[in-house]
């Protein structure tokens, strides 16, 4: 064969990106097995980060269903069976109104107090942003804020992802004096009250893309929570006077 043709050069390449591809193909397939594991090891990780439990990746594996008592699915404001809150994929979510997404919940005990944990997800400057809120037991209070984006600018909307931005919002309240929902505000400096904080100086675009993604997740899961944490106080209310009966009987 002439080397020196053109057809042996098409040929030749021809044959070289059907090789590449084949080799890309399969190292896909081999590592995507270690990929999902690492992807989910981090998930654990920045979930038990929300309620103030650092861990490395590996060891997020081992603790995570120490904590994490609960995973439920919640689609307008109910339990959604036959759905694992792990395997649901909130950017496809998000596309869809509120009342008709699968939202996944995570329920945590630490030290006796009981966590629910939102995961969120919305648009930044250049990209996708999302991260994990924590509430207390009240279905009110702030315990834990995790937020991380995929190509923020650095020293601008990427602060979103440091202690600095994230350490505000604890103790902050996303219901009103009249139990309605009424989310946390990003504000453009002097931030204040219970219901606002600072934004990122430069990151603007980032900071409302904050404010947007609290408003837009976390309205899904405020109808169910307060009736989830209603009846949870409920019902231990019964118990503990089922107690005293006990003991006042024997």
């Amino acid at each position: 064969m002439d080397v020196n043709k053109n057809s042996y050069t098409f040929m030749f390449a021809g044959v070289m990106v059907v090789v590449v591809a084949a080799l890309l193909s399969f190292a896909a397939t081999s590592l995507k097995p270690m990929q999902d594991k690492n992807v989910a090891q981090e998930k654990k990780q920045n979930i038990l980060n929300s309620i103030g439990i650092e861990v490395s990746r590996e060891q997020a594996e081992e603790d995570y269903s120490k904590y994490i008592k609960k995973e439920l699915v919640i689609n307008n404001g109910e339990i959604k069976e036959g759905v694992k809150a792990f395997d649901v994929e909130l950017s496809k979510e998000i596309k869809k109104t509120p009342a008709d997404r699968d939202a996944p919940l995570y329920i945590a005990d630490k030290d006796g107090e009981t966590y629910y944990i939102i995961p969120l997800r919305g648009k930044g400057l250049w990209g996708p942003i999302w991260g994990y809120i924590s509430l207390k037991g009240d279905v009110n209070t702030v315990s834990g804020a995790i937020f991380d984006h995929k190509s923020e600018t650095p020293g601008l909307g990427a602060e979103i992802a440091t202690p600095i931005f994230m350490d505000q919002f604890l103790d902050k309240k996303i219901l009103d004096s009249k139990g309605d929902f009424a989310s946390i505000q990003v504000m453009k400096g002097n931030a204040s009250g219970d219901y606002e904080v600072d934004g990122i100086s430069g990151g603007t675009i980032t900071s409302v893309g904050v404010q947007d993604m609290l408003e837009d997740c976390m309205q899904a899961y405020v109808p169910f929570l307060k009736k989830y944490a209603a009846g949870n106080a409920t019902a231990s209310a019964a118990q503990a006077e089922n107690m005293n009966v006990a003991t006042i009987e024997e």
